[in-house]
């Protein structure tokens, strides 16, 4: 009886949460589409909602005042990397920079959708229940797949079918990353006994459950772009003639 009441309860909840996300992609898209000083201040907009999730979260932790500071601090350069990346991309003046945001984007959305399908789909055993019940393995090979036909098709306009090979296999590498984006979101909220990270959103909860996956994502290029960059000053230096 409780799982009937759950399904139709979501059922029921169906139309707000597409209503809900067709505006998200709407404002969204637009804002990324115009670019600019806009699209700069939507992801800080979104960046400083995140970190105010983020923090009502933390203040649900059962833990010391020193170690709460320490998570907001890593909170804040967890979603500042993040939201740093996002900005730079849409705005770097060479084009396939926001191209490369536009793929990433639309491989997350993929892992999301691939991931729903697959898991409701074929079932099967889940990854790690204690942490988020409703995903599976099946949900997790779907959202590769997603994710690779998202990059495919976010890179399409400029590279058309190029390195097709490589996109379907960097796919379920982004999809990996996103996912556990959302496990790590998923434990935050389990550890702060909540639902959702806000109310934000109608049917969709706060900021933060939405955008989890794309946070770790991001999180993630923008390590290794400050890897790429480091290593790169370091070589630079190393080659340098010695003085005389």
């Amino acid at each position: 009886m409780a799982d009937g009441n759950t399904a139709a309860k979501r059922n029921a909840d169906l139309p707000v949460r597409i209503a809900s996300a067709v505006v998200m992609v709407l404002v969204a898209g637009s804002a990324l589409w115009i670019g600019g000083p806009l699209w700069t201040l939507f992801v800080s907009l979104i960046a400083l909602g995140v970190l105010w999730e983020w923090r009502g979260l933390v203040r649900g932790f059962q833990i010391s005042a020193l170690r709460r500071i320490g998570w907001l601090a890593g909170g804040f350069l967890y979603i500042g990397i993040a939201a740093l990346m996002m900005a730079a991309l849409r705005l770097l003046p060479f084009e396939p920079a926001h191209v490369i945001l536009i793929a990433l984007m639309l491989a997350v959305i993929g892992t999301d959708v691939g991931a729903y399908f697959a898991g409701r789909t074929f079932g099967g055993p889940k990854i790690a229940p204690a942490i988020s019940p409703s995903k599976t393995w099946s949900g997790l090979f779907g959202g590769m797949i997603g994710a690779g036909l998202g990059l495919v098709l976010g890179s399409f306009a400029t590279e058309g079918f190029a390195d097709l090979g490589i996109k379907l296999a960097v796919g379920p590498i982004i999809a990996v990353v996103a996912q556990t984006g959302d496990f790590f979101e998923s434990w935050m909220k389990r550890r702060a006994g909540v639902k959702d990270s806000g109310r934000l959103i109608p049917g969709h909860g706060g900021l933060f459950d939405r955008v989890d996956g794309l946070l770790a994502v991001m999180f993630a290029v923008g390590l290794v772009a400050l890897g790429d960059l480091a290593l790169t000053v370091f070589m630079q230096g190393s080659l340098l003639p010695s003085p005389q």
